[in-house]
């Protein structure tokens, strides 16, 4: 069994060194969404730590969003779903206070060489391909948002061979692997540009919220650049801060 190493030359915590660990298991597929990880006690009898180390290193992984503790059943690996992604990574509200769940018409998807841009914001070399997803999403049938998602090709391989559902993190975990664990979000108020005019039925000019968003997996790469401009109306964004 493997065991955390007592020293290491970047001098890391040994609840780092745990963490990472685990960290490595999860994206390895070893344990798959939803499983139950090994108890505390027999991590740290596997790992040769104590007990508070493995704490100290799930405590870590809970609060990124990467496991969940379900009190007197264990600990288990997060599980991306719709419901969950929507509820997690989706922050616009009604005027009632109750989140909106967009709907999302056919999607364009295409694999070209990646700009400059994409390459800079998704930390790609010269001469990767990536997949643009561009599509609607739609609120009570009417066009909500208009949104581009760039993705890695090389992590993503058939993405768009088949339809692209509404949510993505839910297919990336289960399908490729890739376990979202944060993202970061600049939020702009913009002028409608035609093309988004046309998209979201609004007057050309209109006031529209306009969301630039990276997104990581749990090795803290980027896997995701998407662009939304949201026709908000009756709607708002909310942002909790803790």
């Amino acid at each position: 069994m493997a065991k955390a190493p007592t020293t290491r030359p970047d001098a890391r915590p040994l609840y780092e060194q745990v963490r990472l660990i685990l960290i490595e298991r999860i994206q390895s597929g070893h344990w798959p969404p939803a499983a139950a990880l090994p108890s505390e006690f027999e991590l740290a009898a596997e790992l040769g730590v104590s007990q508070g180390t493995v704490r100290k290193a799930l405590d870590g992984l809970a609060e990124a969003g990467i496991v969940v503790r379900r009190q007197g059943r264990g600990t288990f690996v997060v599980e991306h779903t719709p419901q969950h992604v929507l509820f997690r990574f989706f922050s616009i509200y009604d005027e009632t206070g109750e989140q909106v769940l967009p709907d999302s018409l056919p999607a364009s998807v295409r694999t070209a060489a990646a700009s400059a841009a994409e390459r800079a914001k998704l930390g790609l070399d010269k001469g990767a391909e990536v997949i643009r997803i561009r599509r609607i999403r739609t609120r009570r049938g009417a066009p909500f948002i208009h949104e581009t998602i760039v993705l890695p090709a090389a992590l993503f391989p058939d993405l768009g061979k088949t339809d692209v559902p509404n949510t993505l993190y839910d297919l990336f975990q289960k399908v490729y692997g890739v376990l979202v664990a944060h993202t970061d979000e600049r939020i702009t108020a913009v002028a409608a540009s035609p093309v988004d005019s046309k998209a979201l039925d609004v007057a050309a000019g209109a006031p529209l919220l306009h969301i630039d968003r990276v997104t990581f997996d749990i090795e803290h790469r980027p896997v995701e650049w998407r662009r939304s401009t949201c026709n908000l109306r009756d709607a708002h964004y909310l942002s909790r801060l803790r």
